[in-house]
């Protein structure tokens, strides 16, 4: 329960980083809300963090393909 809470924490801080206009206040906000997600990520059950993960390699994967294709000739 408390990686829920951790998570929705470190997800609302990064809605608040969207929202502020001065720089510090995003700096710090994009900071803390890494840490919160990252420690929530750490306390959540295994097959959540395996969901996580599957779908980060998929994200990445996807983006890597795009890339690749993308018709840049390195001539």
């Amino acid at each position: 329960m408390s990686s829920l809470i951790l998570l929705l924490i470190g997800f609302g801080t990064f809605v608040l980083v969207f929202n502020t206009k001065d720089e510090i206040h995003r700096i710090t906000a994009m900071i803390s809300g890494t840490i919160i997600l990252i420690w929530g990520l750490a306390l959540a059950p295994l097959a959540f963090q395996l969901i996580i993960e599957i779908v980060s390699v998929l994200a990445a994967f996807s983006v890597c393909m795009r890339c690749l294709g993308c018709g840049f000739n390195r001539d």
